[in-house]
């Protein structure tokens, strides 16, 4: 994976910086799973903006992912890495040996015609998906359950992966994307490596338009606001707006909102760093 830097031919190239998409084997996604995706511009069913600074952007479809990887023992093909306009990471398309096709979040060195499996007796190999009690210590993965059976909900954007620390019991000790140490069940499932299209931060946008592209419209500022449209609004002139919060006043850098009663606290082993 590798990013290109344009020739400053226009102003919106002058700084734009591209994936190379050197990894990207199909040009087409695979018919038979995507499915339509509808937009409401940020509106609800009455038509008021619940959402700010969303709407417009490129027509897409959903590429419908396989987070399960619930078809345990049976061997699969990877025919194709894909690019997803959904998401951040590339993705795979699984031939399996039943005839069935699927698509996976594709990790980092995954390779058209590689084979891949999941469940019991998979080897801990890139692409694979196993139990957290059969994975090695010290072993890099991406795409964890946090229940069993729910899918792969932690670990699932390009570049991320978290690193299995150490098993006690039922509980498996995972470092996570953000430095926070957790216990997870060891009969949640994880895949082998860390997700692709890491060289994702990469990139630059070069312009505002390609934020329109991607449906994202124009973001006020909170300092620019009046005192009736945020706290930090208002005053005379260029004023700094006071501490910064959000728009229904709850105080941000640093001001934590996890509730101290959360019957999830007693997973966490360490906090992430601030």
């Amino acid at each position: 994976m590798a990013v290109r830097k344009l020739k400053p031919v226009t102003p919106g190239q002058r700084f734009r910086i591209v994936n190379d998409f050197d990894v990207v084997t199909a040009g087409k996604p695979e018919k038979s799973l995507l499915a339509p995706m509808k937009r409401s511009g940020g509106r609800n069913d009455t038509g008021k903006m619940t959402m700010r600074y969303t709407g417009g952007g490129h027509k897409k479809r959903y590429r419908i992912i396989d987070f399960k990887r619930n078809k345990f023992g049976i061997p699969a093909t990877v025919k194709s890495i894909e690019y997803d306009p959904n998401r951040t990471a590339f993705i795979a398309l699984l031939h399996y040996a039943d005839g069935e096709k699927r698509y996976i979040v594709a990790p980092n060195g995954l390779e058209v015609g590689q084979t891949v499996s999941s469940g019991e007796g998979a080897a801990p190999e890139i692409g694979n998906s196993l139990f957290l009690s059969d994975i090695p210590l010290g072993a890099v993965v991406s795409c964890i359950e946090l229940r069993p059976g729910q899918g792969a909900i932690l670990a699932r954007s390009a570049g991320s992966f978290a690193q299995l620390m150490a098993r006690d019991g039922k509980y498996a000790t995972l470092k996570m994307p953000s430095g926070e140490i957790r216990m997870v069940l060891v009969t949640c499932q994880a895949t082998i490596g860390a997700v692709s299209n890491s060289d994702h931060q990469l990139e630059v946008s070069g312009k505002a338009g390609r934020k329109r592209w991607l449906g994202r419209r124009p973001r006020t500022r909170a300092v620019v606001m009046n005192p009736v449209d945020h706290p930090m609004g208002g005053g005379e002139g260029r004023a700094s707006g006071g501490h910064p919060r959000s728009r229904n006043g709850i105080p941000a850098k640093g001001y934590r909102t996890r509730s101290k009663t959360k019957d999830t606290n007693k997973y966490i082993v360490e906090r992430r760093k601030k």
